[in-house]
């Protein structure tokens, strides 16, 4: 466990199995894997705050995948059966990936849709970039994604959160994916004083300036995530939540998802989402038969951002 959690929720988020009051923790099984994610690397050409995975231009924690490798869970999928309708790409900043035209090619001519998670910065810009990208793009349409990060719908927000200039260049970069045939998302931050209703007016008002096809008030269009502070109190989900809060283990992303990492210097491995690369307890091993079995709800970030959150990366 990230001794980072411990100030905050002293005594929790410890035992897999029971929660610091002795109860039984909440498990989620893996009952309709829809999708598989691939994490392309930590590295970054920014730095922004409260990065989640820590990616910035100096972190490869996490290698580059490789085509090779995700052609080989690509077979993996077929070979254990699982219902997989969408392989996601994120980072670090995909685009930095020098496989990930490759990478892209191989999932949709498998018959994937393809969601590629990018702040839609100068990696993706480059013209070498745009022009392979744009190939795809004809070739396959709406089934490709693309979901830009944009943290606030203002440039000091923004900005404040992914450095001065970070505004002007993800509006360039987004603009230009507005032009192609492709589905264009944006995510943002729930991190302002602001209430959903007014983020989403924002967001729409952008939208609307800049031309772009984006619904505002779908939620699939435009993601708003909840923050992930390790330094903020959370409880812990028992078994007993699901009825409290009225929910279904299958609602939270682990039961529908598995995402594949790189640690550095290693192989290939499964771990239980996106949000925890760097835990052991969620790695669940260098296979999809291996990551098949149920997950413990035992990090902050699953009480926040998933149970109470209601948050799933998936399109």
């Amino acid at each position: 466990m990230d001794q980072r959690i411990v100030p905050a929720n002293q005594g929790k988020f410890i035992d897999p199995e029971v929660t610091a009051d002795g109860s039984d923790r909440a498990t989620v099984a893996l009952t309709n894997p829809t999708t598989l994610w691939f994490n392309t690397g930590t590295l970054c050409n920014i730095a922004c705050e409260n990065c989640y995975i820590e990616s910035s231009p100096d972190n490869d924690r996490l290698a580059y995948m490789t085509a090779a490798e995700v052609r080989d869970f690509l077979g993996q999928i077929a070979e254990r059966g699982w219902p997989v309708r969408e392989i996601g790409f994120t980072g670090g900043e995909p685009f930095m990936n020098p496989d990930i035209i490759a990478m892209m090619r191989d999932s949709l001519s498998a018959g994937f849709e393809v969601l590629v998670l990018t702040n839609a910065m100068r990696p993706m810009q480059r013209p070498q970039v745009t022009a392979h990208l744009g190939q795809l793009i004809k070739g396959f349409g709406a089934r490709i994604t693309l979901r830009v990060s944009l943290d606030h719908w203002t440039e000091a927000g923004h900005d404040a959160v992914r450095g001065a200039g970070s505004w002007s260049s993800t509006l360039a970069g987004t603009d230009w994916i507005a032009g192609q045939s492709c589905t264009l998302a944006v995510a943002g931050r729930a991190r302002w004083d602001e209430t959903e209703d007014e983020a989403r007016a924002g967001y729409a008002a952008l939208f609307r300036d800049r031309d772009w096809p984006i619904d505002a008030m779908n939620p699939a269009e435009l993601v708003l995530f909840p923050e992930m502070d390790l330094s903020v109190e959370v409880p812990e989900i028992t078994t007993a939540c699901w009825g409290i809060l009225n929910k279904s283990p299958s609602d939270v992303m682990c039961a529908t998802s598995r995402m594949v990492v790189k640690r550095r210097g290693a192989l290939p491995s499964v771990t239980a989402c996106t949000l925890l690369p760097y835990e052991d307890g969620f790695d669940l091993g260098p296979t999809l038969a291996d990551a098949e079995r149920p997950v413990a709800l035992n990090h902050p970030h699953c009480a926040k951002f998933c149970v109470l959150g209601g948050a799933s990366c998936s399109a």
